[in-house]
């Protein structure tokens, strides 16, 4: 490994760092696209896991008060369920029109919400509705990694105070992310070669997390709401642009 991939790995994971911290998501939309250029896209994906995880860990002690484990499991349950059943429908689904069709609903929802500044607090469904998105959330993730995007999302549209939504949609994808881990792992891709990677990123990540959970505390609601909002407008946008 040169001197400049090292760089790149340790910026990279300062950036994903920061952002998760932040935002409390967004590692993997931050650092894969950094990463690609100094690593092959397996051991991004395995890398941006593992950092995913600690930088989650690191700041979930800092909300702990705020998770409520009747408002989280309806989530996390049909999630984990729904991980197996996106990997087995990506044999079916034709790539390009699935990032088609959930960059253009993340682009076109994220949009909405940043212009639209009326009530967004939806009451119905109740856990039905949330154990629903839980599923699609496990769902997407098994497909295309993208877990987070539907819990954010409907967390938004509950009304919820930020500490509330963070604390769901960040459980939950700490969730989903170290069941995807455990399959990286079960699949062989955890190896000895990842060592230096893993060693080079996780002060970065370790250092950018507790920086951006620093700014976090300082967000207004409005702010924080327009932050994640942005993110999943980004997120949306890169899976348009990735399209061939």
């Amino acid at each position: 490994m040169t001197t400049s991939d090292a760089l790149v790995i340790m910026l990279g994971a300062l950036a994903g760092g920061f952002v998760s911290g932040l935002a409390g998501f967004g590692t993997a939309l931050t650092t894969v696209g950094i990463w690609l250029h100094a690593l092959d896209p397996i051991t991004a994906a395995t890398l941006t896991l593992v950092c995913s995880v600690v930088g989650q860990l690191q700041t979930i002690p800092s909300i702990w008060r705020e998770i409520d484990p009747a408002r989280v499991l309806p989530f996390i349950v049909p999630g984990l369920l729904g991980v197996p059943i996106g990997l087995g429908l990506l044999t079916y689904v034709d790539t390009q029109s699935f990032k088609f069709g959930v960059g253009l609903f993340l682009v076109g929802f994220a949009t909405f919400m940043l212009v639209w500044r009326g009530s967004t607090a939806v009451s119905w469904g109740g856990r039905l509705a949330d154990g629903t998105v839980g599923m699609l959330g496990g769902i997407l993730g098994g497909m295309a990694g993208l877990s987070g995007a539907l819990p954010t999302m409907w967390a938004s549209l509950r009304g919820w105070s930020k500490d509330q939504k963070r604390s769901m949609f960040q459980v939950f994808n700490l969730t989903i992310l170290t069941a995807a881990l455990a399959a990286h792992a079960m699949a062989g891709r955890v190896t000895a070669a990842l060592a230096v990677p893993v060693a080079l990123a996780l002060p970065g990540t370790l250092i950018g997390a507790w920086l951006g959970f620093r700014v976090y505390r300082r967000l207004s609601e409005q702010n924080f709401g327009d932050l994640v909002m942005a993110l999943l407008l980004l997120s949306g946008a890169m899976l348009l642009l990735s399209l061939r």
